[in-house]
């Protein structure tokens, strides 16, 4: 029962979080963002935000840095729009499978291209 509660309320904080980033945050260093995906604690006091950010590795630094500091208004507004005891902590993580996937397929299109060769 309790991990049902906990997988509803990781999807509903996916959810509202993408809301949040994409049209309340107003910080310019925060780039084009994807949450992929939200893992929260059995507990609920923890969830693990993992995003997907299209940019150079400064910009996705700096979208990082943009969102530590808009961890508390995050917060405020998650505890404004779902009904918990107590809003979960936040740790923000890039998503590397998106990119890990377009390198892969990379590859495998050099190598469709070099194979015919010998």
């Amino acid at each position: 029962m309790a991990k049902i509660r906990v997988g509803r309320v990781g999807e509903q904080l996916k959810k509202e979080l993408s809301h949040i980033i994409q049209t309340e945050l107003k910080d310019p260093r925060i780039g084009f963002i994807t949450v992929t995906g939200v893992e929260v604690t059995s507990d609920l006091s923890q969830a693990r935000v993992y995003l997907s950010v299209l940019g150079s590795d400064d910009q996705k630094e700096e979208t990082l840095k943009a969102l530590a500091r808009g961890t508390g208004f995050i917060r405020t507004e998650l505890g404004k729009r779902m009904r918990l005891r107590h809003t979960p902590e936040l740790l923000f993580k890039f998503d590397s499978s998106i990119e890990y996937g377009s390198r892969i397929e990379s590859l495998l299109g050099e190598i469709n291209r070099g194979g015919g060769d010998n």
